[in-house]
């Protein structure tokens, strides 16, 4: 039986990746003219969010997210969600409403196909460099300045003890007080068991989104980053602690 379980967990796997390539394959000449111009990425925006709807259509992944706000369209936020498996990132597409930049790790400049979109539009952090991060964090700054939102895993990759919260960076926090602008904790469930990190079998499974209350950061400094910190984990955590098995 063990054995059929994991054959058929090839099975869908191959199928995933496949239904993504092929969807993304369609939308690439789209995304390279749209790519071309920075006023045209909120449409490279809606052509990711729909290839993101359909990888999790085609591979009979179902999700329901929970909202405790109402996010405002003209408001920039930085967006916090949990990391506890690749999949997160095309989930942060569906989740989110409002047109975001990801602030993501370096080594996605390289992924094919996708790596174009990236590298043009979102924001590389190369965590090797103090340059280099230095500059992904400034440009963040810029992109908040043109009102424009940014979604960062604060924990910055999928941590060993994921769905558990591993460590998290200043990065995500630090970008919220320095602009004064709400922080948006997310919760999502269930997305390590379908792209594990781990050595578990994979396949489709129901993700559960809790979209929390902003955290205002009007009025604190850098004085407040650890409390900030805290108060986010603190919201992402209660859902894990409560809903993961």
């Amino acid at each position: 039986m063990q054995l059929l379980r994991k054959l058929a967990g090839k099975i869908w796997l191959a199928w995933f990746y496949t239904n993504a390539t092929l969807f993304f394959l369609v939308l690439y000449p789209l995304v390279l003219i749209f790519i071309s111009r920075e006023k045209w990425f909120p449409i490279v925006f809606k052509l990711i969010q729909l290839w993101a709807r359909w990888i999790l259509f085609g591979s009979g992944i179902r999700y329901e997210i929970k909202k405790n706000t109402k996010l405002k369209k003209d408001k920039p936020y930085v967006f916090c969600p949990n990391h506890a498996s690749i999949l997160d990132t095309v989930i942060t597409y569906v989740a989110i409403p409002n047109y975001f930049h990801f602030m993501g790790k370096a080594e996605l400049r390289k992924a094919p196909l996708f790596g174009i979109f990236f590298k043009r539009m979102n924001i590389a952090v190369d965590r090797g460099s103090i340059r280099a991060s230095h500059r992904a964090f400034m440009r963040a700054h810029d992109d908040i300045q043109k009102g424009i939102s940014i979604s960062v895993f604060p924990e910055a990759t999928v941590p060993a003890c994921a769905p558990k919260l591993g460590p998290v960076k200043n990065g995500a926090f630090k970008l919220a007080i320095e602009n004064q602008i709400p922080l948006v904790p997310i919760t999502y469930l269930n997305t390590w068991k379908i792209l594990p990190e781990r050595n578990i079998i994979p396949g489709p499974h129901k993700v559960h989104i809790y979209i929390h209350e902003p955290i205002i950061t009007k009025g604190m400094t850098d004085g407040d980053l650890k409390k900030l910190k805290e108060e986010t984990m603190k919201a992402i955590g209660s859902v894990l602690e409560e809903r993961v098995e």
